[in-house]
């Protein structure tokens, strides 16, 4: 309990909270991060898995190969990447790992989500005169967004957890804290920055949950 109590101490101490180093600061910057990151990765993602989905070709190979970065881990990735070019700019290597983290579970569940929309639903509406455009946007979409808004979720969440590894890069966010901790010997103020990370994550979920309950009835895949 001594070190719980520390870590709480820590945390509610005024002095930590404030400056560069703050944990204010700390968590702008972690979520700026995260949501680049996340935008850029469904800017990426959902064009190619949607346009796949509803073309019906080439979306298994690109969902294979996608899932295949999955079993590379991000910090391997990470630290190749300081060895390119990219280390020259600032949070380049940072963010293209995280991004490269964050593609498989976007385009798996964009892509699943478009495939999985009923077949006969969408002859039906060719055979009432839809184009390929109006098919895509006033159909499949509508009835795929549900599982597209959980990859978005899942991803998100994901890179919550893992921008951490920004801190091992030079970088910002609340990794800062928990190597800083480390860098100190401080055991509550490691514990207290993973307290930091977890209750943003789940900071994220919650907010995520509350936007589906508040969707339109097709965004949540109800009637």
């Amino acid at each position: 309990m001594s070190t719980l109590t520390a870590s709480w101490d820590w945390l509610t101490d005024p002095a930590h909270w404030p400056g560069a180093d703050g944990i204010g600061r700390r968590l702008a910057q972690h979520l700026v991060l995260t949501a680049v990151c996340l935008a850029v990765s469904c800017l990426i993602a959902l064009p190619v898995a949607v346009t796949l989905g509803h073309l019906g070709r080439g979306g298994a190979l690109a969902v294979n190969l996608s899932n295949v970065g999955r079993a590379v881990p991000t910090f391997a990735v990470l630290v190749l990447l300081l060895l390119t070019p990219l280390a020259a700019w600032g949070e380049g290597p940072t963010v293209v790992a995280l991004v490269l983290f964050a593609v498989p579970p976007l385009l798996t569940s964009a892509y699943v989500g478009m495939r999985e929309v009923d077949r006969d639903t969408v002859r039906a509406a060719r055979g009432m005169g839809m184009t390929g455009r109006q098919v895509l946007f006033r159909v499949e979409l509508p009835l795929a967004a549900p599982m597209i808004l959980n990859g978005v979720r899942i991803a998100a969440v994901q890179l919550v957890a893992t921008a951490t590894l920004a801190a091992l890069a030079g970088g910002g966010g609340l990794g800062r804290i928990i190597t800083a901790g480390f860098s100190l010997a401080s055991t509550p103020q490691v514990v207290a920055g993973a307290v930091l990370v977890a209750g943003f994550a789940l900071l994220v979920e919650g907010l995520f949950e509350v936007a589906a309950r508040l969707a339109p009835a097709w965004a949540r895949g109800t009637p």
